[in-house]
């Protein structure tokens, strides 16, 4: 392949992401968990909204509650825009929420609140990946939120003994 048909082809698949990406903007209204959160928009339609790049504690989980409450100080009745680009199993929007100039999701990693999760990381930009998973070693190296337990276990591993 030449550099022109690597260059022509990259151009394409950026365009084929972002022409698969939306945005939903409005008050969060609903925060179900340390990941979760409910958008209604001006319209009144409402989205359940998945962070995307990161997984935080379960309910039932050490630091479930913790995390629900960061992501609540974060975003409960605050208006942002959430940069979407699919839907899970769930029919939840996957995305990047941004509120003013602050990323929700990669505070809830700086305050120890949720771990990178690398399983979807090729989802990601290349910035906000190696972003993502420098904020969680650098939260896991300060012991801040979950890190301050000394064997914390994954989510989704927490899911998989529930099944």
């Amino acid at each position: 392949m030449t550099r022109t048909s690597l260059a022509i082809a990259v151009a394409l698949a950026a365009a084929l992401v972002s022409a698969e990406t939306w945005v939903v903007e409005g008050r969060v209204i609903g925060v179900s968990d340390g990941d979760t959160i409910t958008v209604l928009e001006r319209s009144n339609r409402q989205h359940k909204i998945r962070l995307s790049g990161i997984d935080a504690p379960e309910r039932g989980q050490a630091f479930g509650v913790r995390a629900k409450e960061s992501l609540s100080r974060l975003a409960f009745d605050r208006q942002l825009q959430a940069y979407c680009h699919k839907k899970d199993r769930y029919g939840r929007a996957i995305c990047k929420v941004m509120r003013g100039g602050i990323d929700v999701n990669l505070e809830q990693l700086r305050a120890g609140m949720a771990w990178h999760y690398r399983e979807y990381a090729r989802e990601q930009s290349v910035e906000d990946r190696l972003t993502y998973a420098a904020a969680e070693t650098e939260a896991r190296e300060a012991r801040r939120g979950l890190w301050k337990d000394s064997a914390p276990v994954p989510p989704w591993e927490w899911r998989k003994g529930q099944r």
